[in-house]
């Protein structure tokens, strides 16, 4: 399995500029070579192409639904680029960027894999609709688009069909949802760990029963990584950062515990926003857990060749 970094330069499907220039920044932090030196085949096929004025004009307020000719373009392109490279037995690693991008991920992965599981770890919902959505940031709707829900542009987005099913969805870290988001989860099949679930279970019981909760469900999990999970003081470079949030241990354990089950088959790892961000310390915590998430991948192959 070759793994291949595809780097989505998008900051207008968020409120705050700069999440555009973190693909360009974990590069810059070696994120290729740490992952090369663990005995990955790795390769880094660019950039998606997004709209200059998408990145100049990315506060811009553009009624309920913010920026979504950019939006839509640029997870068009996105979607043909997770296509091809899952369907060509690749592991997509996608670099944002907003968590829009979760828009083009999901729907190029749900064409190659028709039951696809997500696990989606972020301290909002993104569950909104444009007649929902208090701000227009298409960021907050991508997970809703997904399931089929909201504009057409973006439910409709690279072919005319549902991306996932509700059930197929575990959402994890939650605590800063907006009323729509409520209603839409109270009224949906989302299997929801939220931070109060978290601080009395642990997280690796959550860990547990979202993969047990998975585990036959579906053919492989998509993971999107929103770095608001881990709590505010941790991440001074993210946009929308949340207070009560993760540790970065939480995080590992979290993540490592995906990455070893064997099912994870792509991964999202979203807004970073190196404008904001003091001295790196948000990159650098970005590429330990990246880091952290491949070597555990790896744990598995060499567990196959030392039972082999």
């Amino acid at each position: 399995m070759a793994i291949q970094i595809i780097g989505m330069p998008l900051g207008c499907g968020a409120g705050v500029p700069g999440a555009e220039y973190g693909p360009g920044k974990l590069r810059e932090l070696g994120l290729e070579q740490a992952i090369r030196w663990m005995g990955f085949e790795i390769y880094d096929t660019g950039d998606i192409e997004t709209s200059e004025n998408g990145r100049i004009k990315a506060c811009a307020f553009d009624n309920r639904l913010k920026h979504i000719d950019v939006v839509a373009d640029a997870n068009t392109r996105l979607a043909y680029r997770v296509y091809e490279s899952i369907s060509g037995g690749n592991f997509p690693l996608i670099l944002g960027g907003d968590h829009s991008l979760g828009l083009g991920s999901i729907a190029g992965l749900s064409k190659q894999i028709k039951r696809l599981g997500v696990i989606w770890i972020d301290a909002h919902g993104d569950l909104n609709t444009e007649s929902t959505t208090p701000s227009g940031n298409i960021h907050g709707m991508s997970l809703a688009a997904s399931m089929g829900l909201g504009a057409e542009r973006l439910v409709n987005l690279f072919d005319h069909r549902k991306k996932i099913e509700d059930k197929n969805i575990v959402l994890i870290g939650t605590r800063a949802l907006d009323d729509g988001e409520i209603n839409l989860l109270n009224n949906s099949k989302i299997k929801t760990y939220n931070m109060d679930v978290i601080r009395k279970i642990g997280i690796k019981s959550v860990a547990k029963r979202a993969l047990s909760y998975l585990r036959g469900r579906g053919d492989g999990i998509h993971v999107s990584f929103d770095i608001d999970f881990l709590d505010a003081e941790l991440v001074p470079g993210t946009g929308t950062p949340v207070s009560g949030g993760g540790s970065i241990e939480e995080a590992k354990i979290l993540l490592g515990a995906i990455a070893r089950s064997g099912m994870m088959v792509s991964m999202d790892f979203a807004e970073l926003d190196p404008l904001i961000d003091k001295g790196d310390a948000t990159a650098n915590v970005c590429v330990d857990l990246l880091s952290h998430v491949f070597a555990c991948i790896k744990t598995i192959s060499k567990g196959a060749a030392m039972s082999g």
